[in-house]
């Protein structure tokens, strides 16, 4: 009968660990932390540990650059911004200038200052080739405003400090030292300005379109053929800027040499029609001017006054 008792405690032991065993299971069940189905919970630092926070994206900025035109639409054109360019002093064209679109450094309405010398002018010729002329009222113009010849039959009217002046043809070059401004007078247009032991006066001068009764003559230089030929024009008005032959149904623009002389090197158009132009843009036709070398043919034409 005695085990009776034991077997009572052994069953009551085993009840209160099994109670035991209950209660902590439950305890577990529901603690506060326990990791649920949503996911895991927020990390919690430990003594002695770092957390390194992930890095944040850079906020975006609004974009500086220019907007770019898309199809369809367009961009507005930048505002036109005012010239700082200051015309030269001694080449400072008028309004009235823009009428001579073919003129080089010598143009119309506009004062030139320079000094004047005189030389002998023998005969009236120079490196135009234009020949003798009775008339001595002549000029050689300084390197640089002859321009390769484009001076050449530029009419100029010469003012001296004092008041006079004197209007003389170029049909000469005044080689280097001559400065730019310079005009080399013949002995007899100098005496018009100042006596001529003064050797050299400051002076201005302006190109004319004079008034004459004259025409426009051609001449082709000696040795011109059907093979090769130069022509040269003589007594224009105003200066000449272009000069053109006919040839196979069209005009051809000749180049222009430093003697004066418009140049066809393979024969084009020798012996046929001429167009002449001179800075002004007006164009004189010509027919009928024979290949005769070194003979000065007139014609009837001859360019309006300016």
């Amino acid at each position: 009968m005695a085990s009776r008792p034991r077997e009572r405690r052994t069953a009551l032991l085993a009840a209160t660990v099994a109670a035991v065993v209950l209660v902590v299971s439950l305890v577990l069940v529901f603690r506060p932390d326990h990791e649920g189905d949503d996911g895991p919970a927020a990390a919690t630092p430990v003594a002695g540990t770092q957390v390194t926070k992930s890095p944040k994206a850079p906020e975006r900025k609004a974009s500086t650059a220019s907007p770019t035109a898309t199809a369809g639409t367009t961009a507005p054109a930048p505002a036109a911004t005012p010239s700082t360019a200051k015309p030269s002093a001694t080449h400072t064209p008028s309004a009235a200038s823009a009428t001579a679109p073919l003129a080089g450094r010598i143009r119309p309405d506009v004062t030139y200052p320079g000094v004047a010398t005189f030389y002998d002018a023998g005969t009236g010729d120079g490196a135009c080739l234009y020949g003798p002329s009775d008339d001595l009222m002549v000029a050689a113009m300084n390197h640089t405003d002859y321009e390769s010849s484009k001076a050449c039959g530029a009419y100029v009217r010469v003012q001296a400090a004092g008041g006079a002046s004197v209007t003389v043809r170029i049909t000469n070059e005044c080689p280097l030292p001559c400065a730019p401004g310079q005009l080399d007078l013949s002995a007899q247009a100098f005496a018009e300005l100042a006596d001529p032991s003064r050797g050299q006066i400051p002076v201005t001068w302006t190109l004319l379109s004079p008034d004459t009764s004259d025409t426009v003559s051609v001449r082709y230089k000696t040795g011109s053929s059907r093979w090769w030929c130069a022509l040269q024009v003589i007594g224009h008005r105003n200066p000449v800027a272009r000069l053109e032959v006919r040839a196979d149904g069209a005009w051809r623009r000749l180049p222009r040499t430093d003697y004066n002389y418009f140049l066809s090197d393979d024969g084009t158009g020798c012996g046929g029609a001429i167009r002449i132009t001179d800075i002004y843009g007006e164009r004189l036709n010509v027919d009928g001017i024979a290949l005769r070398p070194d003979v000065v043919q007139p014609t009837r034409v001859q360019f309006a006054r300016h």
